[in-house]
């Protein structure tokens, strides 16, 4: 499968996923699916992972940008790569332009995964983190 499909794969559930949870939820409502242990909680996040940087929406716009700028850049060394490589980066940009989405859309990320011992979350912050984990993985076994 492509990079490309992929990235948009993720940004498709990604933005899908969030106006389910905008038009069927009001913000700070939770409804337990398994209660006590997971819900869907309707945030909007100003920051980043466990609310870091918080109200710094510009920078994670341009780090954003300059994040799917550089795979951009490096798109033919990224083709010519190993699938796991590959696979990574297609669900990192796309969980990066998810993300982006919101920022320049609203100015926040909406977050509704909530797992009560961790942060809220969505899709693409699901699709960054296992795309890093999959590039430096990759990398790891690339050395090795």
């Amino acid at each position: 499968m492509s990079v490309m499909l992929i990235l948009l794969f993720v940004v498709a559930v990604d933005q899908s996923t969030k106006y389910l949870i905008t038009a069927n939820m009001m913000e700070g409502a939770s409804i337990p699916l398994i209660k006590g242990i997971f819900h869907l909680t309707y945030i909007l996040n100003s920051g980043a992972a466990f609310g870091i940087l918080e109200n710094s929406r510009w920078f994670f716009v341009a780090a954003a940008v300059g994040v799917l700028g550089a795979l951009f850049y490096w798109r033919r060394h990224i083709r010519n790569e190993k699938p796991l490589l590959r696979f990574g980066s297609a669900l990192f940009a796309g969980g990066a332009l998810g993300n982006l989405i919101d920022r320049v859309r609203i100015g926040m990320v909406i977050d509704f995964f909530d797992f009560r011992v961790w942060p809220i979350f969505n899709v693409a912050d699901i699709a960054i983190c296992v795309g890093a984990g999959l590039i430096i993985w990759s990398m790891l076994m690339t050395e090795a």
